[in-house]
């Protein structure tokens, strides 16, 4: 027999599971309408979580990670941003090694 605590993580994997399904069918999908519905869907699902997440803290299910300290947020952001200025760099240097083929 399943406990509430069982039922209660269940479904947040399984939300958690449908929220990284809806991510790849909303980026995937060429129909406007279609992708409008899906990511309808994603945010109804999201509150849905936050709301069962809460709960479950409450009823002692889950208990989160502390949050993290304003420095470790921020020594994240700064790696975060110069994975994304290398990336643009080198998209922009692979833009410039095509236009020389042509």
């Amino acid at each position: 027999m399943m406990t509430e605590k069982d039922m209660v993580n269940d479904y947040l994997n399984s939300l958690k599971s449908s929220l990284t399904g809806y991510a790849s069918a909303i980026s995937e999908s060429s129909n406007p309408e279609l992708r409008k519905t899906f990511q309808q869907m994603r945010d109804a699902d999201e509150e849905r979580q936050q709301r069962l997440a809460q709960y479950a803290t409450q009823k002692g299910y889950y208990q989160p990670a502390a949050q993290a300290q304003p420095n470790q947020i921020q020594q994240v952001y700064s790696q975060l941003q110069g994975g994304s200025q290398q990336q643009q760099g080198q998209q922009q240097g692979m833009q410039g090694g095509q236009s020389m083929r042509m």
